[in-house]
């Protein structure tokens, strides 16, 4: 299985360091943003309830990537307002 996904990550492009369980993250943080409810993400991530899934996968991408892009603008100046 490993293996045959650092084919999949060396041909993407995206290295191949990457493990299947670091999607897990990725997956839980989607969905969440999507609107699904815990309770539904816990299980195919392999969590027996939602308080493992809460504390450690829950990571909410678009807050963090619009704060990052919203502080480089102003680092940097956003050149479509101005």
């Amino acid at each position: 299985m490993r293996r045959a996904f650092r084919k999949i990550t060396k041909e993407a492009g995206i290295g191949s360091a990457w493990t299947p369980r670091e999607l897990r993250h990725s997956f839980v943080s989607i969905m969440s943003d999507q609107g699904v409810p815990i309770e539904t993400i816990a299980d195919p991530v392999g969590n027996a309830g939602t308080s493992v899934t809460k504390a450690v996968y829950r990571l909410q991408l678009r807050p963090v990537i619009t704060k990052g892009a919203h502080t480089m603008n102003i680092i940097l100046g956003d050149s479509r307002h101005g």
